[in-house]
């Protein structure tokens, strides 16, 4: 999907946002910095979108900016004390979903219960789960894929080409160590704005 493209029909199956001005606005604004996708979204209705190098809250507004442009409904997680008053309310309409880490279900098994009772769901994950240098990834996005089979969309920010690159499905399997170090070799190629996957 190449820049000029980026506003036309999403797979069907995908979830979408309703029609709004602010789609257009987006579009121009990624179209003055340059930014494109590279790569299809996949017709699926249901999956883990994981994206990295997560090296700067650019990562997020640019993220945010595409979601917007293009109508696509890519949920995130956040603490439950984060989803109050007005604050909360603009939270779930970007697609937030509070999360009760107190809980004696885990965040894991809250997911995967969203999965499970929702007909549609994208939900988007930074792996290295900060804006830091990491070495390890965490591993609650391949858990809560695999609990809820369904699979996982790696996603990379290319600062260098202003490009976000959307890779190939990929379906968890029992091992947790191959399949992270499978996943981590897609970003290979990429950098983020201060630095690439370790």
């Amino acid at each position: 999907m190449s820049a000029g493209a980026r506003l036309q029909p999403l797979p069907p199956a995908m979830p979408q946002l309703p029609q709004n001005a602010g789609r257009q606005a987006c579009a121009w604004f990624l179209r003055r910095c340059g930014w494109r996708i590279a790569g299809d979204f996949p017709d699926t209705a249901k999956l883990v979108l994981i994206a990295a190098p997560h090296s700067s809250w650019w990562d997020g507004v640019f993220g945010l900016l595409f979601k917007i442009a293009l109508g696509a409904d890519i949920a995130f997680m956040g603490k439950r004390e984060l989803f109050r008053g007005p604050l909360g309310w603009a939270l779930r309409r970007l697609g937030g979903i509070p999360i009760e880490r107190a809980a004696t279900h885990g965040v894991v098994e809250q997911m995967v219960e969203r999965f499970h009772s929702s007909p549609k769901l994208w939900l988007g994950l930074a792996p290295e789960g900060t804006r830091k240098r990491v070495t390890n990834w965490k591993s609650g996005f391949w858990q809560i894929a695999r609990a809820a089979n369904v699979p996982i969309l790696p996603v990379a920010f290319d600062y260098p080409s202003k490009t976000i690159t959307l890779g190939p499905l990929f379906q968890p399997g029992a091992d947790l160590a191959a399949d992270l170090a499978a996943l981590r070799s897609f970003y290979a190629p990429f950098r983020g704005k201060r630095r690439n996957v370790v």
